[in-house]
């Protein structure tokens, strides 16, 4: 089996515009994942979806396979990437 990588061709619309997300909430049922991006300001009391991703568990699959991969060579590249023991808790003062 060879191991080539497939050029995609991707019309982006000149209108889309980036996401940023700082957490994810993942489910599953037999047919399908879905990934719920998800940004959580410091000042704000809850998240903001940003964005739905559904995809079916062989897709699901290969994309943890292809994050895998391009995480490694991140690491390759730029050194480990270091998880903190806990998430940091938001900093700052309150103004009232």
């Amino acid at each position: 089996m060879t191991n080539k990588k497939q050029q995609i061709r991707a019309d982006v619309p000149p209108n889309l515009e980036p996401v940023f997300a700082n957490a994810i909430d993942i489910r599953f049922k037999d047919d399908e994942f879905a990934f719920t991006f998800l940004h959580k300001a410091p000042i704000l009391p809850s998240h903001k979806v940003r964005a739905i991703v559904a995809m079916t568990p062989q897709y699901a699959k290969r994309f943890h396979t292809a994050l895998d991969e391009t995480i490694k060579m991140f690491e390759k590249q730029y050194g480990e990437i270091k998880l903190p023991e806990k998430p940091e808790e938001p900093k700052g003062v309150e103004v009232a």
